[in-house]
């Protein structure tokens, strides 16, 4: 059976992601990074659980935790507030650097590892908060240089199913997927209630409501 790595966060873009692999026949290696990330243990939960409901094959949890050394984003510095006051232009704070170039490179170790032909990543370039390494542009440069630095026969393809999709559009292919969104969480702030007004959240909401669908994960009645 063909194997794909997917980079799952536990968030619902990589889950609807891993979803769509599923149902293209692929074995699912499911990896998730803990890199001291505010939400890490909620997002940890959440990785468990889709694991488990899709179900996934192998999994992989790295640890990371030279990114709260690195800091320079609020998501790994609490230093750095996180914005809760709309989303802005430009590269926001909530920005990793080079996180997804980072977690590409370990995802390529694993699937030359694991014999898998593809990996799968959640980016979304046309609705997302901005991040450089969420660009089709960026993900094609790195499949190309993956391809250069593994085996000769190590032939791997970065699939990117939702990365020219609005929020909303992805909420209905979740749906048409059967994916389990009340399993995800998105938010970067709280672990128990989402806040509702980080950039994440905010996208989040947005794609629901856009959808006409209910989100079913809590969020803190004041927002």
């Amino acid at each position: 059976m063909k194997k794909a790595v997917v980079i799952l966060s536990g968030g619902m873009d990589s889950t609807t992601a891993a979803y769509i692999a599923k149902a293209e026949g692929y074995e699912i290696v499911a990896l998730h990074f803990d890199y001291r990330q505010r939400t890490q243990e909620r997002e940890r939960r959440a990785f468990e659980a889709i694991c488990e409901a899709l179900p996934a094959s192998e999994k992989y949890v790295i640890d990371l935790p030279f990114f709260e050394q690195i800091g320079a984003s609020a998501l790994t510095d609490r230093s750095i507030e996180v914005p809760t006051g709309g989303i802005e232009e430009g590269v926001p704070v909530t920005y990793v650097p080079f996180r997804n170039g980072i977690f590409l490179s370990i995802a390529a170790a694993v699937a030359e590892k694991e014999g898998a032909e593809a990996l799968f990543i959640g980016v979304v370039e046309e609705d997302s908060s901005g991040y450089p390494d969420c660009r089709e542009t960026f993900i094609e440069a790195m499949q190309r240089a993956i391809n250069l630095g593994t085996k000769e026969e190590t032939h791997i393809e970065i699939r990117m199913p939702l990365v020219h999709l609005k929020k909303e559009d992805i909420v209905k292919k979740a749906l048409e997927y059967n994916v389990p969104l009340e399993l995800t969480w998105s938010c970067y702030q709280n672990e128990e209630e989402a806040c509702g007004v980080c950039d994440s959240c905010r996208l989040r909401l947005k794609g629901f409501e856009k959808a006409g669908i209910e989100d079913r994960i809590p969020y803190k009645k004041e927002r």
